[in-house]
């Protein structure tokens, strides 16, 4: 960890860089009503609206998610994140005193069968050893082993047979908490091209893609490619830092298929465009690259924390939702573009009257390469 006045140093270095501390969270931060933040999908996925950002002129067009195909050209490469949002939220009772708790699964052990590393709410009466039960009858139980920082836990669960099935008969889909009503199935907080279960949260730029429109992009020659990040506590967890290099970057896990490395790895020799379905595939994809300097058939976890100063390897373009102020997504998007380029942009969508964050609208960003 760097010292306070080391710090100083590198903000004072970034402003003389950049005319702005980029470090300073406060410089991430814009206005939003209330009322754009969008509480229920479109009514049809990619009849959303789209706001189109050429990030080498700033040019911005006002389409709607349908639009996008035409921005796609034969011999781009899609990358989408086909991660699938299992249903992570569970309300129990610590034993015995009959305490609520409220337990978000985050990240399984990969080397401990049953083993989560969990957010908890009311996290103060957890202790190693606690018992929560969750269901009727204690359909589920976990055993607290281990206290971690800022309100993670790491979980043994016991239960009768298959963890998934049993976890859907009482776990609740993780909805961000600005959606307000949390009830209900939520079968539109996934993606229709979601394989891999795993993740607490949504790729949400996903959202706005169809079967159809899929099609139609392969009919126009368009290569799509599926990796996966588990999106979980680094893609959502708030910053609560003023200087973002104090942040804890939580690590997620990814992974990637010899099929899509090669399809990549020859994408990019061919300088052909490598479009990011969403931030998830972004970190994936750079990650990767930053990593081993090609795309490569892998697995492994990533902390990666991109935010302008950031250079970019392996995508060209980027699909991606409206973020949070001072939120790490915003910075990423930025770190693509310019601070001062998206902050523009999020002024117009929010004069247009946009929808913002999980379920609201769109930006595909873009440059001029040929």
């Amino acid at each position: 960890m760097l010292t306070d006045d080391e710090l100083k140093i590198k903000s004072q270095k970034a402003i003389e860089q950049f005319g702005y501390d980029i470090y300073d969270l406060g410089e991430y931060d814009y206005d939003l009503p209330r009322e754009l933040i969008a509480q229920t999908p479109a009514e049809k996925r990619d009849e959303s609206r789209l706001l189109v950002l050429n990030k080498t002129t700033g040019e911005m067009r006002d389409q709607h998610f349908f639009d996008i195909i035409d921005y796609f050209r034969t011999g781009d490469v899609l990358v989408r994140n086909n991660a699938k949002v299992i249903p992570a939220r569970l309300f129990g009772v610590k034993q015995p005193t009959g305490a609520k708790v409220q337990v978000l699964l985050l990240k399984p052990e990969k080397l401990e069968k049953d083993c989560w590393t969990c957010l908890c709410g009311n996290a103060k009466v957890i202790k190693k050893g606690t018992v929560v039960s969750f269901g009727d009858k204690g359909l589920m139980k976990a055993t607290c082993l281990e206290v971690k920082e800022e309100g993670l836990r790491k979980f043994k669960f016991e239960y009768e047979g298959i963890f998934y099935e049993v976890l859907d008969q009482l776990g609740k889909m993780p909805l961000p908490p600005y959606i307000l009503n949390q009830e209900g199935k939520n079968d539109r907080y996934q993606t229709v091209y979601a394989t891999k279960e795993g993740a607490a949260a949504a790729p949400t730029a996903g959202f706005h893609f169809t079967p159809e429109l899929f099609k139609k992009l392969e009919e126009k020659g368009v290569e799509i490619i599926d990796i996966t990040l588990q999106v979980g506590l680094g893609t959502f967890r708030p910053v609560k830092v003023n200087n973002i290099l104090k942040h804890n970057m939580h690590t997620e896990y990814y992974e990637m298929d010899k099929h899509a490395a090669d399809r990549l790895n020859l994408a990019k020799k061919e300088g052909r465009r490598i479009i990011a379905v969403g931030t998830t595939s972004v970190r994936t994809l750079e990650s990767v690259m930053k990593e081993y300097g090609e795309f490569k058939e892998c697995t492994g976890d990533t902390s990666l924390f991109i935010y302008p100063g950031f250079k970019y390897e392996a995508i060209d373009c980027l699909i991606t939702n409206f973020h949070l102020p001072k939120s790490t997504l915003i910075m990423l998007v930025a770190a693509f573009t310019s601070r001062k380029m998206i902050l523009d942009a999020y002024a117009h969508a929010v004069k247009e009257r946009y929808r913002f964050f999980s379920f609201g609208d769109a930006m595909f960003i873009y440059g001029d390469k040929k």
